[in-house]
């Protein structure tokens, strides 16, 4: 009988990095594969947008990386992925809206995630664009919000339902 309500409080309330993790994951796959799909019908290759990624950190050097500039570059997309989905998880631990009402929490949060990157982590890299059109913004907000916020905010909300 004690083995059964071991099971049972474990699945009841788990700890937040099984949550963080598949939300990361998720998150991760669902944002780099929309970034490969998006890019692919003008002409740039994945590994290109890795080493486009990698170049925040190494600057445009990371396009002559070949392989190892693109795996940086993944794992820093992942890095921030799991980033991503930390934060909200705690951030839901204190704000019960985040749970509640997990569509749009998750949609607001990956228009919040949007603006984080874009307005302040991507000016202070050492990643060089131009400036962006208007569809590339919409296009890049859309896939925020699909790909980044609802994926973190579903994930969490799983769990918390779990929880109660």
């Amino acid at each position: 009988m004690s083995t059964s309500t071991s099971a049972t409080l474990s699945l009841e309330k788990p700890h937040g990095l099984p949550v963080i993790v598949r939300a990361g994951l998720l998150c991760g796959v669902l944002d780099i594969t929309a970034a490969f799909l998006t890019w692919a019908p003008k002409g740039i290759r994945p590994i290109d947008i890795l080493h486009g990624i990698a170049s925040a950190l190494i600057g445009p050097e990371s396009f002559r990386g070949g392989w190892a500039t693109g795996a940086l570059g993944l794992a820093l997309h992942f890095l921030i992925a799991f980033s991503a989905a930390t934060v909200f998880y705690f951030a839901s631990r204190k704000l019960a809206f985040m749970t509640a009402r997990p569509i749009l929490s998750g949609v607001l949060y990956g228009v919040a995630v949007y603006v984080v990157m874009y307005w302040i982590v991507v000016p202070l890299s050492r990643y060089h664009r131009r400036p962006p059109t208007i569809s590339v913004t919409v296009i890049a907000i859309i896939t925020h919000m699909i790909c980044v916020g609802l994926p973190i905010s579903l994930v969490v909300r799983r769990y918390a339902r779990l929880r109660a």
